[in-house]
C-alpha cells in the first residue's frame, strides 16, 4: 500500500471523525451514574450504528450492567485475528474548572475539547477507521473490536462477559489503546500496569454527637484515631509504607528498564506542569519514574466524619471513616495484601473495621517477541521515533481479564498526552495524535497480518 495512498485516505476520513466524535462526545455515556443508563444505551446504539456503516459486523451483548459492543471486519478464517479492545463510558464532568461544556465538543482547530475525547472515544475511533482502511487494502488480517461502557466503573461485569462468550471473543492477540505517551516529542509503549487494592476504614465509637466540654478526655474521638492508624500505617511526606510484608513480593525494576523509562523524555518538572502539580515527592528523574510505575503506592482519597460547616463545633463526632486505595505492581497479590493491610489495621486498633472494596491484579507484558516488536515498528513508523517502552502507573481491569481468558498476547498502542487530561476538566484530543494514529493502527495490522501464526 502506498504512503500517498494512505495519506490521501487520512485526510479524507477527517470531517467523517471529528462529526463522529463529536456525536459520541454529545452522548454523556457516565457509568457511575445510574440514572445515565439511557445514555449508556444511546451510546451503544451509536457505536453500532457506525461499525455496521463501515462494513463491520456489530452486536450488542448484554451483561448484568451495562452492554458491550462487539465488532468484526471479518477477512478469512485463515487470516490472524486481534482484537482491539476501547471503553465508550466516561467519567463525570462537573468540575467547575471546564471551560466549555463538558458534553458538546469544542474543534480548535483539530483540538478537540469534551469529555471523553481522549479517554477513550477518539482513540476507539482511530483505531476503527485505520482497521477499515486495512481492509479496504487487503491486509490478510481479522479485526474484532472490543467496546466496554463500564471500564470507568472497574469493568465489574466483564469478566463474565469474556467467559460467556469465549468462542465469540477468540482471538490470535489483543491491543489495547488507552494509555498515555510522557510527552508529545517522545512516543512511549507500556509494557506494564500497576494493579489496585481499595478499602474503606471505620471506627464507630458512639450513636451521636457529643459536647467536647462535657466529654472531652473521655469520649474517644474516631477521627483523630483514624488519623492516628493512617500516620502508623505510611509515612505520609515519603508515601513510604509502614506495614510489615507489603513491600515483600514486589519485583524491582531493573536498572535497564529504569533507563528504558528516562529515555522516554520523562522529566520532574513536566510531569508536575501536565498534571499541575504544586508540590512532589522526588525530583530526581529516577526515583520518580520508579515510584509512579514501578512501586506500589498507600493513598488515602477521604476521611469522612465529623462537622464541616464554618467555624467550629466544639462536639466529639461517633463514627469516622477512610477510604484507601494501594496501587499493586509485579508480583503483589491483591487478596494477600489486603490480609496483611487488615491484620496490621486491626491490631493497631482493634475497634476499627477494615472493609475490601475491590482488587485487581497488576499486568506485565512480554518486553520482546513478535508483538512488541510489531507494535515499535508500527509507531516508529507513523511519528518518526523508536518508542521507549516504560509501564502505567493506573490500572486497566479488562487487560488482565483478557489476559487470564483470551490466552492471548496483549500490547498496548495509546495515543493521549498528559495534556489531553485524563479524567480532568477540559479533557481533550487533537488531530495530530489521531491522524499519527490511523498511520500507526495501519502499520501495526499490516505487521500483523504478516505474521504466520500456526492455527492449527
Amino acid at each position: 500500500m502506498s504512503d500517498q495512498r494512505l495519506t490521501s485516505y487520512i485526510e479524507s476520513v477527517r470531517e467523517d471523525f471529528e462529526n463522529r466524535l463529536e456525536e459520541w462526545v454529545g452522548i454523556p455515556t457516565i457509568s457511575a451514574f445510574p440514572e445515565r443508563r439511557s445514555d449508556i444505551d444511546r451510546g451503544a446504539d451509536a457505536a453500532i450504528e457506525y461499525l455496521e456503516s463501515l462494513g463491520a459486523e456489530a452486536t450488542r451483548l448484554t451483561t448484568p450492567g451495562n452492554p458491550v459492543v462487539v465488532g468484526l471486519f471479518r477477512s478469512d478464517p485463515a487470516h490472524p485475528t486481534v482484537t482491539v479492545y476501547n471503553h465508550l463510558d466516561v467519567q463525570p464532568a462537573d468540575e467547575p474548572e471546564w471551560k466549555t461544556e463538558p458534553f458538546v465538543m469544542r474543534n480548535d482547530s483539530g483540538t478537540y475539547t469534551g469529555r471523553g475525547t481522549t479517554d477513550d472515544k477518539g482513540p476507539a475511533l482511530t483505531a476503527l477507521l485505520a482497521a477499515r482502511y486495512a481492509r479496504e487494502t487487503g491486509v490478510p488480517l481479522n479485526v474484532k473490536f472490543i467496546w466496554e461502557l463500564e471500564e470507568e466503573i472497574g469493568s465489574p461485569n466483564f469478566e463474565s462477559f469474556v467467559s460467556e462468550n469465549l468462542e465469540r471473543l477468540a482471538t490470535d492477540s489483543v491491543v489495547v489503546s488507552d494509555t498515555i505517551w510522557v510527552s508529545r516529542s517522545r512516543p512511549a509503549i507500556p509494557r506494564g500496569l500497576r494493579g489496585l487494592l481499595s478499602i474503606i476504614v471505620s471506627l464507630e465509637t458512639g450513636t451521636k454527637d457529643v459536647h467536647s466540654g462535657l466529654t472531652g478526655g473521655g469520649a474517644r474521638n474516631p477521627l483523630s484515631e483514624i488519623c492516628s492508624l493512617l500516620a502508623a500505617c505510611y509515612d505520609a511526606s515519603t508515601g513510604r509504607v509502614r506495614m510489615d510484608g507489603f513491600y515483600g513480593d514486589v519485583v524491582p525494576a531493573s536498572r535497564e528498564e529504569i533507563d528504558s523509562f528516562l529515555k522516554s523524555g520523562f522529566s520532574p518538572s513536566a510531569f508536575r506542569e501536565a498534571h499541575e502539580l504544586k508540590l512532589i515527592r522526588s525530583t530526581d528523574p529516577a526515583d520518580l519514574v520508579r515510584r509512579i510505575w514501578a512501586e506500589p503506592t498507600f493513598e488515602v482519597h477521604g476521611i469522612r466524619g465529623g462537622y464541616t460547616g464554618p467555624g467550629v463545633k466544639t462536639a466529639i463526632p461517633p463514627r469516622a471513616e477512610a477510604k484507601i486505595s494501594m496501587r499493586l505492581v509485579p508480583d503483589q497479590s491483591p487478596e494477600k495484601l489486603f490480609e496483611i493491610v487488615r491484620d496490621f489495621m486491626q491490631t493497631e486498633n482493634p475497634d476499627v473495621k477494615v472493609e475490601l472494596d475491590s482488587t485487581l491484579a497488576p499486568f506485565l507484558g512480554p518486553e520482546t517477541g513478535p508483538y512488541p516488536a510489531a507494535a515499535i515498528d508500527a509507531m516508529e513508523a507513523a511519528f518518526g521515533r523508536t518508542p521507549s517502552l516504560v509501564r502505567e502507573g493506573g490500572s486497566i481491569g479488562a487487560v488482565v481479564t483478557m489476559e487470564q481468558y483470551l490466552k492471548a498476547p496483549i500490547v498496548f498502542l495509546g495515543l493521549s498526552l498528559p495534556e489531553h487530561g485524563y479524567h480532568a476538566p477540559n479533557e481533550n484530543f487533537d488531530w495530530q495524535q489521531a491522524s499519527g494514529g490511523i498511520r500507526m493502527f495501519v502499520q501495526y495490522f499490516k505487521n500483523l497480518g504478516a505474521l504466520r501464526l500456526d492455527k492449527s
